[in-house]
């Protein structure tokens, strides 16, 4: 993980852009986070993991839902499955 103020990171772009196809560069503004600079393939990465996420935490939910359950054999069928 790198860090740069806004400044130098408007003032060494290019830099910048080659620091994050290896690493996170957080950008500081006043000295706190502003935004993160990451590769376009770590970008993907990121959002694949959230999607990832998401999905499970969509799947906990309806497991925790009350509810009489649809048997497997209706599920096929009413897919077209059979």
């Amino acid at each position: 993980m790198a860090t740069m103020n806004m400044s130098a990171a408007r003032d060494n772009l290019p830099d910048a852009v080659e620091l994050a196809r290896t690493e996170a560069v957080f950008l500081e503004r006043y000295g706190r986070p502003a935004a993160v600079l990451v590769s376009p393939e770590h970008y993907e990465t990121l959002l694949a993991a959230l999607e990832q996420a998401e999905d499970a935490a969509a799947f906990d939910a309806a497991m925790e839902e009350e509810g009489a359950s649809i048997p497997w054999e209706q599920v096929k069928a009413d897919l077209g499955w059979v």
